[in-house]
């Protein structure tokens, strides 16, 4: 791989161990949570069913579904392990290393602990570091099996001599500590955070609101930023459509606008030029920040389950924003605001008219196109150090045009 970029969904970033977790999450859920045959045959029409309630169906939704065990065996044996084959990938290429022994951490609407065990998987460096953390949601069957399966994921993926104790719920072994709270976004917590992560939360959550999308980002914003220390960093994670991207690039405004850095995916720290705003308006280019990776690698049993469920996923999908306050991060934002990175945000284009293939992308300019040149692959979320601006616009989409 060229010097010049930088993957975001590296898979040789993953662990080796982390991979064998993943192929076999299921069996991980079966010892843990078992189901008989009967059980497993229904799963596919859970699934679907459950799909149906978190989309198309959504006034069918309870609000506190996942104490119903029916949506809980559906939600750990499917969405969850999609879940986590999405953010470990993208966790093994960010940087956690800020994170220093005795951090608070904070996971709101933490589900099954998908955020902790995804990001234990994805950082070996980090299962050596004392972290506490709070895992925040209303359901508490949700809070009690997702900590017996991260017990389980922390037993297969540590060296220690000990390890066997976590298999009787022994959890004295680990580094990290795990405190159950159930409640909602706006429970306090006794200590401020090094680190706060929301990945598919304020999609469920904004589906009840009716105010306008910024006003809601304003309202959001303010509600986290008590739990966050002097030098925190938030990680918000949605999925990649366009009403969850546009949220995301507000809350990343507000953020900056009160001394954060935008440490990834942007490879700047001005305007958005990809928010999800429609085409025309205040100069939207109608796209959104959105980031896709190619699902043949998955786990050959998950990808299985999805075509019995009637759910063939041959890409998984993200929005996602990672902000900090910190010395390091403002380096590297001042650094990135010097260079001409730009970040490829979509699929390849065929670019008829130049005989060439493209991606749109972010770049400190605004909404970009990139240029490929023949035998040279790019791919989503790739980081392009030295992209060469042409000083020239794309007629359709009037984009800014780079040589990659």
């Amino acid at each position: 791989m060229s010097k010049t970029i930088q993957k975001l969904f590296d898979t040789k970033k993953i662990p080796q161990d982390a991979l064998e977790v993943l192929e076999n999450f299921d069996r991980i859920i079966q010892d843990i949570f078992p189901a008989n045959s009967k059980q497993e045959s229904a799963l596919p029409k859970q699934i679907r069913d459950l799909s149906h309630q978190m989309t198309d169906e959504r006034e069918r939704r309870k609000k506190g579904y996942m104490n119903e065990k029916t949506a809980l065996v559906a939600y750990t044996r499917y969405f969850m392990w999609w879940n986590l084959v999405r953010l470990t990938r993208l966790f093994s290429n960010l940087d956690f290393s800020f994170l220093r022994d005795g951090d608070i951490c904070l996971d709101i609407g933490s589900g099954p602990l998908t955020v902790i065990c995804a990001l234990w998987l994805s950082q070996p460096a980090l299962r050596k570091k004392n972290l506490v953390w709070h895992a925040m949601d209303i359901s508490r069957q949700a809070l009690n099996l997702g900590e017996e399966i991260f017990l389980s994921i922390a037993a297969k993926t540590t060296k220690a001599k000990n390890s066997e104790e976590s298999k009787n719920g022994n959890a004295d072994f680990l580094p990290w500590k795990i405190i159950r709270v159930k409640d909602s976004l706006g429970a306090s917590i006794r200590q401020k955070v090094a680190l706060l992560t929301c990945a598919n939360v304020f999609n469920e959550i904004l589906q009840s609101e009716s105010a306008p999308p910024d006003a809601l980002a304003k309202k959001y914003s303010k509600a986290l930023f008590p739990y966050l220390q002097e030098n925190a960093s938030v990680l918000l994670i949605e999925p990649g459509v366009p009403n969850s991207a546009r949220f995301i690039s507000l809350m990343r405004d507000a953020f900056l606008r009160n001394g954060f850095f935008a440490a990834a995916p942007c490879p700047h720290q001005g305007r958005c030029p990809m928010d999800g705003r429609r085409a025309g308006k205040s100069g939207a280019s109608g796209k959104w920040c959105n980031f896709a990776f190619e699902t043949a690698d998955a786990p050959k049993r998950l990808l299985s389950l999805s075509e019995k469920s009637g759910l063939p996923k041959e890409r998984a999908v993200l929005s996602f924003v990672f902000v900090q306050k910190n010395a390091g991060a403002k380096k590297l934002s001042e650094k990135s605001e010097q260079s001409e990175s730009i970040r490829i945000i979509s699929d390849t284009i065929h670019l008829a008219q130049r005989g060439a293939r493209g991606h749109y992308a972010c770049a400190r300019q605004g909404f970009s196109l990139a240029i490929c040149p023949p035998g040279k692959k790019v791919e989503s979320g790739d980081l392009i150090f030295d992209a060469k601006e042409k000083n020239e616009r794309d007629e359709k989409t009037n984009a800014l045009i780079f040589e990659i």
